[in-house]
């Protein structure tokens, strides 16, 4: 694999992990706030680094694109129009033609792309006001504007390896000159012998003299990508010059570069007054040149790699580096295999009874603890990342429908394993559609009921012992009950006489087919979809429940695991068989002795004077043989009270490395996963929530 393709493979990487949710969540945020100039910023920061990555890397489509598109929001950030949403929704577009362009170049057309090309060419021509260059520059008809052209002085150092991320130093000196005059200096008094010369190494830098009326923003977009890459400074050497005459001052300040590479500031400056001042031609100086201070101004900026420090000795940012996931899944495979092992040492230790063997199983145990907290985290992420594409799904929806709706999230750095979040993403993005399509109301429709004529979705994310707690609410119409329970009792699922209590109700919508909708639409209504969210939600060991109120809207919580791959659990036994209780659950242990802690007739615990119904394990499974004179219970912690399980013995704390059960047992009620004991053998996982569940479902209890 050549560094040409790996450098070209960050680039693609970056792009579609960083750059273009990036622009993405600044578009979607920028519509809401047409006017926040750090929202415009971040859009032409992003488009700018994807036009010069992409024509670095070869994607001239995308990069000659994002040329065009950086070219209209250049005009927005100097001032000259306003954000529309008419532009959000064609930079959104042309953002999902970028996505296309990094992943499968070939199924975007070269027609596709020149109409979006032109439809910004346009938007630009039509927009800016009669009489100024597009690009803001003077131009013959338009005489230039003294008061907004500078000289400035640029250094540019490239540390040595830059080349192996794929820049070529040259482009970037190339887009300097398109800002206005320039006269650039190289200085290759670095480079070695050739004997000792790396032919992948760079060993020139740059000085620069650029007449423009851009600004320094324009000058520090050039090198946006490279930062981390190079010593840069920027100096303005004179304000409010006349353009027109820099050539001959140029040249004499080119040929000082050249000599005295310390040089100065000042006697720059004083060396370009010198020359205006001694060239035919009085008109070539503004009367009010300016002198900018000298050094430390926000116009100048300098990074030393060597010290790790910028000019001010403030130590830069952390570095990270990109990894693949199937990296971390191989690793996480890995370490859970470990811990099957040291679980295996661990039992053997005790069986030989052999001090020093103790003691290394010990050792093993405390690293593989580390190892595993340390690797989990690893593969846990913000839930905030997966914001931005929920965003942009309230953003299209809400305007196909014509609704105005504002996604509100909280809770943004609540973390979860990524394998959770992106099986996440279709019953989130399903439960949206509803809330757009049947729970905000149509405007006129929410004034009439006294509501603000925006909607709003609130997605909030937060932790709770071992899992995360996910809501979705809306502040729409809310579910009518009546409707819910006249439908289930059309469909035979429910008996006319009954009387459930709501939330039993609201249960019935995710059973499948079932749709209370009066009106069937290309989103929703069919009854497609709810089991669906449970069926996802179930799969991830999750939970889902639905609250509404009728007139006021409608919360959907989820509480999911942290981590799907390995938990702490408490082992138990029932005759001859392992099962593993999630520690996460588990509020105590205790013996069961009928006439002292409760009845065994009535299924009772006496807990601290407070009654706790248990659940026979050995009864429930069907495991043949007799119970030991004092069986165990388990207390633990279900949705809705403390119930316990009994069982024969209580084994102690393990690890426990999830592993999915086969389809032959996908049928089995209460189990979640099983996984490998230090001696081979499997146990079973408990799903302690489902099991609570289906035992109340067979008891028939309401």
């Amino acid at each position: 694999m050549t560094k040409e393709f790996k450098a070209r493979q960050i680039f693609i990487e970056e792009a579609r992990d960083e750059l273009l949710p990036e622009l993405e969540n600044a578009l979607l945020e920028l519509g809401g706030h047409p006017d926040d100039p750090a929202l415009i910023n971040r859009v032409f920061r992003a488009l700018h680094t994807l036009k010069g990555s992409g024509a670095m890397f070869g994607f001239d489509r995308l990069s000659g694109l994002a040329h065009e598109m950086e070219t209209v929001f250049d005009n927005v950030r100097n001032g000259l129009y306003r954000v529309t949403n008419p532009l959000v929704e064609l930079t959104l577009t042309a953002k999902d033609q970028f996505h296309l362009l990094v992943n499968d170049p070939e199924s975007v057309s070269a027609q596709t792309i020149q109409d979006l090309a032109r439809a910004f060419r346009d938007m630009d021509a039509d927009k800016t006001p009669a009489g100024s260059a597009q690009d803001g520059r003077a131009t013959a008809d338009s005489p230039a504007d003294p008061q907004s052209w500078a000289v400035y002085h640029i250094r540019f150092k490239p540390r040595p390896g830059i080349f192996s991320t794929g820049t070529n130093p040259l482009f970037l000196l190339d887009e300097l000159t398109e800002l206005g005059v320039t006269r650039v200096i190289a200085h290759a008094g670095g480079i070695p012998l050739l004997e000792a010369m790396d032919p992948e190494a760079c060993y020139v830098w740059w000085d620069i003299l650029l007449a423009t009326d851009r600004g320094i923003n324009a000058i520090k977009d050039v090198f946006i990508f490279v930062e981390g890459d190079c010593e840069l400074t920027i100096d303005v050497i004179a304000d409010h010059v006349q353009p027109g005459h820099e050539s001959p001052v140029f040249e004499e300040l080119g040929r000082r570069l050249l000599e005295e590479e310390t040089i100065g500031l000042e006697t720059l400056r004083q060396a370009f007054i010198d020359k205006i001042r001694s060239t035919d031609g009085k008109d070539i100086v503004a009367e009010n040149i300016q002198r900018p201070a000298a050094t430390g101004g926000p116009d100048r900026t300098l990074t030393d790699r060597r010290s790790g420090k910028d000019r001010r000795g403030e130590p830069r940012s952390i570095s990270s580096m990109r990894v693949q996931a199937v990296k971390l899944d191989q690793l996480v495979n890995l370490v859970g295999e470990l811990v099957i092992a040291q679980t295996r040492l661990s039992r053997l230790a005790i069986e030989k009874d052999d001090p020093a063997l103790a003691e290394i199983a010990e050792t093993i145990e405390r690293l593989s603890n580390d190892l595993r907290e340390n690797t989990l985290d690893i593969r846990m992420l913000p839930i905030g990342a997966s914001f931005g594409k929920f965003k942009r799904v309230v953003w299209d929806l809400s305007s196909q429908r014509g609704k105005t709706v504002e996604l509100v999230t909280e809770g943004a750095a609540t973390e979860l394993d990524k394998t959770v979040i992106e099986r996440l993403d279709d019953p989130l993005v399903h439960l949206l559609r509803n809330s757009i399509d049947h729970g905000i109301e149509p405007t006129e429709e929410r004034r009439r009921a006294g509501k603000p004529p925006q909607g709003k979705i609130i997605f909030s994310a937060e932790h709770s012992g071992g899992h995360v707690i996910i809501t979705i609410s809306d502040d729409g119409r809310g579910i009518d009950p009546d409707a819910v329970r006249a439908k289930a009792v059309e469909r035979g699922l429910l008996n006319p006489d009954a009387t459930p209590d709501e939330k039993e109700l609201f249960n019935f919508i995710f059973e499948p087919g079932f749709s209370t909708a009066s009106q069937v639409t290309d989103l929703s209504g069919r009854g497609v979809g709810m089991d669906v969210v449970k069926q996802s939600i179930t799969a991830l060991r999750g939970k889902v429940t639905v609250a509404s109120e009728k007139g006021r809207g409608t919360t959907v919580t989820m509480k999911l695991p942290l981590t799907l791959a390995i938990i702490d659990g408490l082992q138990v036994r029932i005759g001859g068989e392992n099962f593993i209780v999630p520690l996460a659950v588990v509020s105590e242990c205790l013996e069961l002795a009928g006439g002292k802690n409760g009845s065994r007739e009535n299924r009772l615990i006496n807990l601290r004077d407070q009654l706790v119904p248990f659940l026979n394990l050995r009864e429930w499974f069907s495991i043949s043989g007799s119970p030991p004179g004092n069986e165990q219970v388990v207390i633990v912690s279900s949705e809705k009270a403390l119930v316990g399980l009994v069982v024969d013995e209580v084994i102690g704390l393990q690890q426990t490395v999830i592993k999915n059960l086969g389809a032959a047992y996908k049928d089995i009620k209460g189990i979640s996963g099983a996984t490998i004991q230090g001696d081979g053998s499997i146990a079973l996982i408990l799903d302690v929530d489902l099991l609570v569940q289906e035992a109340e479902e067979r008891a028939g209890t309401p």
